[in-house]
């Protein structure tokens, strides 16, 4: 489960993309979320890795 681009930040010339990813914990019920801020043309490869 993932949730796709929740912000877009702009820091002089460059654009970035906050992402974050909700995933679940193998022993338990809880999940753990995970963000970075990166460009917005990595954000289906950054998806894509586990």
């Amino acid at each position: 489960m993932a949730k796709k681009a929740v912000a877009s930040l702009q820091t002089g010339s460059k654009k970035l993309t906050k992402v974050i990813k909700m995933t679940k914990k193998r022993d338990s019920n809880f999940y753990s979320f995970t963000e970075s801020i990166i460009p917005p043309d990595m954000t289906n490869d950054w998806f894509n890795r586990k």
